[in-house]
């Protein structure tokens, strides 16, 4: 009987999920894609997806698909600008939105890229949806969907765990 134990024991051990890494509330990111740039971003597990703060955002067709073009949207950014292609368009409602008087709330229209970002030594291809967040404190929003390609958990009571990132 010891032995059956040992065996289903020893079968279950690739199921098993591996411990999550645990991050701060705040953690540096680097986009390898934009520049290199290293911005503070607000680990958000909330938020569903990732934001990445743009201005001048235009959506173009090239060779018969979606792209977007736009300016990193931070106080210190360059005036350079990033085209990628569109993943798809999300619709987002925002918590201002919420009001009971309302029959519709607005939806905002948000392109969708796939972006490499560098937490740590971790790199990972996320999607990130481009909105202006200059009126934020941080320009990048990490959210549930990239902190699980991450096996990320948040401690809130922490910051800039993984130091700078080095990937």
């Amino acid at each position: 009987m010891k032995s059956v134990l040992a065996l289903l024991s020893l079968l279950a051990l690739p199921v098993m999920a591996a411990e999550p890494t645990l991050y701060g509330r705040y953690e540096y990111i680097k986009l390898p894609e934009i520049g290199g740039q290293v911005l503070k971003a607000k680990m958000d597990t909330g938020a569903l997806t990732a934001s990445l703060s743009a201005k001048d955002i235009e959506t173009f067709t090239r060779d018969g698909e979606d792209w977007v073009r736009f300016r990193l949207g931070t106080k210190d950014a360059s005036s350079k600008v990033f085209e990628h292609k569109v993943l798809r368009i999300s619709k987002i409602k925002s918590r201002a939105d919420e009001d009971d008087e309302k029959d519709v709330a607005d939806v905002a229209k948000r392109p969708v890229v796939e972006l490499e970002l560098c937490l740590g030594s971790i790199k990972r291809t996320v999607e990130v949806n481009l909105t202006d967040r200059s009126s934020f404190n941080y320009p990048l929003l990490i959210g549930a969907k990239a902190l699980r390609e991450f096996g990320a958990a948040v401690n809130p009571a922490r910051r800039f765990v993984a130091d700078k990132p080095d990937c």
